[in-house]
């Protein structure tokens, strides 16, 4: 078992199967050192939607965080069949994170927290810690409350 997965299991957390595309695209891509991954969603192991519905109206910021937590655990399993062993990953180098938000909502980059406390709480400061965007959408695809996508440093 490698240093992450253990890490994982510390951390009582597990995994979600890969889901399919639901698109003409692929989850991850791999160019040299990096590894980009599509934008993924608050998804249950059955491929369900978790979280459906807007910040600062459906949700609360604690809500949010949960959906970006659960957005990033979907995003650790596209790479682990991308990768094949997380170890691989030297560093997160950028996240994406767009809410689907109400108007008023301002604390799209609280929820965000949720993503980079995982990926921090997962690698460690030096691997885990990364460049962000958090931003507020009117809509994402099925109705989702968070969407992220990743750009990702591997070792050859």
């Amino acid at each position: 078992m490698g240093q992450v997965s253990r890490r994982l299991q510390e951390l009582g957390l597990t995994l979600p199967p890969l889901l399919p595309k639901l698109a003409n695209y692929v989850p991850t891509k791999t160019v040299g050192e990096l590894v980009f991954v599509s934008g993924h969603g608050p998804l249950n192991p059955d491929g369900s939607v978790k979280y459906r519905g807007r910040l600062g109206a459906d949700f609360t910021v604690d809500e949010g965080k949960e959906a970006a937590r659960l957005v990033t655990l979907n995003i650790l399993s596209a790479l682990q069949a991308e990768l094949g062993d997380l170890d691989r990953i030297r560093e997160f180098v950028k996240l994406l994170v767009m809410v689907q938000s109400a108007p008023e909502f301002q604390e799209q980059h609280v929820v965000a927290e949720g993503a980079s406390d995982l990926l921090v709480d997962v690698f460690g400061p030096e691997r885990g810690s990364h460049a962000r965007s958090a931003v507020g959408m009117i809509s994402l695809p099925f109705g989702i409350a968070v969407e992220i996508e990743a750009v990702v440093r591997i070792a050859p």
